[in-house]
């Protein structure tokens, strides 16, 4: 009887636990175990400073590229812009911001001028090259000028394109290769807005 017993509440707990809340689904490439984002300060459309662990209690959302982008930059800010439409009063607790690859072109105001044309909320920020080299080879970002002798332009970036996704914590959780799916990201992003800080 004594045995019996034993194997009903083993049988109950079985029931409870897999009856109880799973961890949530996330749809991008989840970080596991997540780690702490590496910290930085760099100067925002503003001009004032934007330092990353000031914003724990927001999802940041991190996009690196340039305003003179002829394509993954504009169609990145685009999702992200669809993805913060969305997300409706959860977008409050998520911060976008694009990390410019180009100091030398993207001023504070070339900066606010791009990031506010796809949403009024987005933040532009940018550094010399020496405060961008731990930051790029912390969050892995691939970048590299590209002359262009018969260009206007001058020269272009070849980069890569993810989105980083960091959560209330502080932690890097999330990454989004280009072309995932808006409805992707913003069911993860849902997820990370509504967690506790």
């Amino acid at each position: 009887m004594k045995q019996y017993s034993f194997i009903l509440l083993g049988m109950v707990l079985l029931m409870l636990t897999a009856c109880g809340p799973s961890a949530p689904q996330f749809r991008g490439t989840v970080l596991e175990p997540a780690e702490p984002a590496f910290d930085f300060t760099l100067i925002d459309e503003q001009g004032q400073p934007f330092t990353l662990s000031e914003q724990k209690g927001q999802v940041v959302v991190l996009f690196f590229g340039f305003t003179m982008c002829p394509d993954i930059c504009p169609a990145a800010l685009a999702d992200l812009s669809v993805v913060s439409r969305e997300l409706g009063a959860d977008a409050e607790a998520i911060q976008v911001a694009l990390v410019s690859l180009d100091p030398e072109r993207d001023t504070s105001e070339r900066l606010q001028q791009y990031v506010t044309a796809f949403d009024p909320r987005f933040k532009g920020l940018r550094g010399d090259e020496a405060t961008l080299a731990p930051i790029l080879k912390s969050y892995g970002v691939y970048s590299e000028q590209r002359e262009l002798p018969n260009s206007a332009m001058g020269y272009t970036i070849d980069h890569s394109g993810f989105i980083y996704a960091i959560d209330k914590a502080g932690n890097w959780r999330i990454l989004f290769a280009h072309g995932t799916a808006v409805e992707d990201i913003t069911a993860d992003l849902r997820l990370l807005a509504r967690e506790g800080g």
